[in-house]
């Protein structure tokens, strides 16, 4: 795999049972570029610890006063230069691509479960432990993956050169054949320390991280209430906790980087202690002597090795650990994971043969059904069921267990009778589109706003037009006159998540955009809570309209919204306990006209009327609202 490759086809289906396994499939994966990497290190190396032979063979030439023979060894390290420059070139090269490959490899990856999840992501992670798994644990993988060949290149030069230390010169090389392993598994009990000591730091950096997410979304908001210092004090405090915990982990490193000099340096005052002995009774010769120290100099270079790849290792695992406790997410249960886990090929090839999917949404879990082609309101009293149930409906089931509220392997919403979460991805998002309470803008025209996935059936103008994005255009207008540049308001750039609009106005952008897809069942979680009545009524109608034939589902307890829905589902308790138009359900359902009205039992034992009294009052002052909003 070659860097002009990338992306990647298809990444694969990762093994995330554990870390260790999930960075040893990344190693198979990149085999080839890894045995490529290793050999250019063999010749990176084994020309670099052959020095020793050409300046023994040159000191005793001179010894001996051979010019010949000091011109053979001259002539030898010239071509051991040649080999340790291009060895140490191509050995970059390939090593600094099996990282950049790895790394495309995992942000695919990542990349794909995020897509594949949807808004499930953020609740069953973090969003700032997403952010800092696809950013540095990304980096820190690649770098296992990188100093792996090196390692593996470094280790057989070692051996190799100890091995031929010991025929060469048996005294001195039984010295170097034990002290080196010994040098390489020296810091072996300093590194749990050391690992556990990285992954606090990595840990307390992602809490900052995410604390500092979430006080830049809400910086409008706390500038509001003047909580600014209050929120600044908190990430000074957690930015000093990552620093602490950085200089921790660097005391623990550098400590192991002290022991990696001082034990090798040890071992070569020893061997030229003993070889001077050695070489004062006679025993050996004095090119010998130099030719054993010199090895044992040169085999302090891939002895830097064992450190690194002992550091790489300690930090690449808890990161590799996290990676794949993220990708082993699914966005269904694991005994109904069906055509959702096929990969590569077989994929493409099960959503060819997958009919469009068609007909009425029916939640299981809940007993909600939406008819086909018709407008229907879904009524829950509660937000955070709302969000459940939306996510069911748009194929993405909840299985966190009963401690979030929700039944624990609640079944997916069916589509024309087919489970959602049993047909590919690609289908179920093409059938089914989901828009969230809190939709996010990217930075862009409003023109790459709007141009995404759609059937062609209705046009980015009519869109706008139903949501009531008028205001919006004519702001954006304003934008660009004042720019200059006239590009006009489509061409207009929308900042990063819309903040230079207010939020009913990226509310209107974001609904108009889900309509523009045209998507056979769209799902509306609470798509007018931040515009004013009149717009409110106006966006109803005009998503009626549009929708006209299609299925419509909106989650809403809006008065306005309610009398222009073709049904409406009352869901208390996620149970599905009420069906009819609003105007029935308001003189029959006393807990639904609670939930709308917002009148508590107290108001209600006040007015005195008992349900039947209470109901007409509170029909009245809605039908109020509502006739005077239309």
């Amino acid at each position: 795999m070659h860097i002009r490759d990338l992306p990647y086809p298809d990444p694969g289906r990762p093994d995330v049972r554990s870390g260790p396994r999930f960075l040893f499939w990344l190693g198979r994966n990149q085999l080839g570029g890894q045995i490529k990497a290793a050999l250019w290190g063999l010749v990176h190396m084994a020309a670099l610890v052959s020095f020793p032979i050409a300046i023994g063979f040159g000191v005793q030439a001179v010894v001996d006063r051979s010019g010949s023979r000091l011109a053979m060894a001259g002539a030898l390290m010239v071509g051991l230069t040649v080999l340790t420059a291009l060895g140490d070139a191509m050995l970059h090269r390939a090593a600094v691509t099996n990282w950049i490959t790895a790394a495309a490899r995992v942000q695919q990856l990542l990349a794909r479960k995020a897509v594949e999840l949807g808004s499930a992501l953020t609740r069953k992670v973090a969003a700032g432990e997403v952010v800092a798994v696809s950013t540095g644990d990304v980096e820190k993988i690649g770098w296992f993956v990188e100093a792996l060949s090196r390692f593996t290149a470094a280790a057989i030069t070692t051996v190799a050169v100890s091995v031929a230390m010991v025929l060469y010169q048996p005294a001195l090389g039984l010295v170097v054949a034990v002290g080196v392993p010994a040098l390489a598994l020296a810091v072996l009990p300093l590194l749990p320390r050391a690992a556990r000591r990285a992954d606090e730091q990595r840990e307390k950096a992602g809490r900052a991280t995410e604390l500092a997410s979430d006080t830049v979304a809400g910086l409008r908001v706390l500038r509001g209430i003047g909580g600014e210092e209050l929120f600044l004090g908190r990430y000074r405090h957690a930015s000093q906790e990552v620093r602490i915990a950085a200089v921790r982990s660097a005391r623990m490193w550098a400590l192991i980087a002290a022991v990696q000099v001082a034990l090798p340096g040890l071992l070569l005052i020893g061997v030229v202690w003993y070889g001077a002995s050695l070489a004062r009774d006679g025993r050996i010769e004095v090119g010998e002597l130099v030719t054993v120290y010199s090895a044992v100099t040169f085999l302090l270079f891939p002895l830097r090795h064992f450190e690194e790849i002992a550091m790489a290792y300690s930090f690449s695992r808890p990161s590799a650990r996290r990676a794949a406790r993220v990708l082993a997410l699914r966005r269904s249960s694991p005994d109904s994971e069906g055509a959702a886990t096929v990969d590569g090929d077989e994929r493409g090839k099960v959503q060819e043969a997958t009919a469009p999917l068609g007909g009425d949404l029916y939640d299981p879990a809940s007993g909600m059904l939406a008819p086909s082609g018709l407008l229907t309101a879904v009524v829950c009293g509660d937000p955070d069921a709302a969000g459940r149930l939306a996510d069911r409906l748009g194929g993405h089931p909840t299985h966190d267990g009963p401690g979030d509220g929700d039944p624990d392997g609640a079944p997916s919403a069916l589509l024309g009778g087919v489970a959602l979460d049993e047909v590919p991805l690609t289908a179920a998002r093409a059938a089914v589109l989901v828009q969230d309470k809190d939709p996010v803008l990217l930075s862009g025209a409003l023109t790459e706003l709007l141009d995404v996935p759609r059937s062609g059936e209705i046009t980015a103008e009519k869109a706008l037009e139903a949501a009531q994005c008028g205001d919006v255009l004519d702001a954006l207008a304003q934008a660009s006159a004042a720019e200059a540049d006239g590009a006009g308001p489509m061409r207009t750039r929308i900042t990063e998540r819309g903040r230079s609009l207010s939020g009913g106005q990226r509310q209107r952008l974001a609904l108009a955009r889900s309509l523009v897809t045209d998507p056979e069942v769209l799902v509306l979680d609470e798509p007018t809570s931040a515009v004013d009545s009149h717009t409110e009524a106006r966006i109803a109608d005009g998503v009626r309209g549009l929708r006209a034939g299609r299925t419509t589902i909106v989650l809403t307890s809006s008065p306005l919204l309610l009398d222009r829905a073709d049904r409406v589902v009352f869901v208390p308790d996620g149970e599905a306990a009420g069906v009819g138009t609003h105007r029935e359900l308001l003189g029959t359902d006393p807990a639904y006209r609670a939930v709308v009205t917002r009148e508590t039992e107290d108001e209600a034992a006040v007015r005195g009327a008992g349900p039947a009294g209470h109901g007409l009052k509170g029909i009245g002052r809605i039908e109020e609202q509502i006739e005077e909003s239309a």
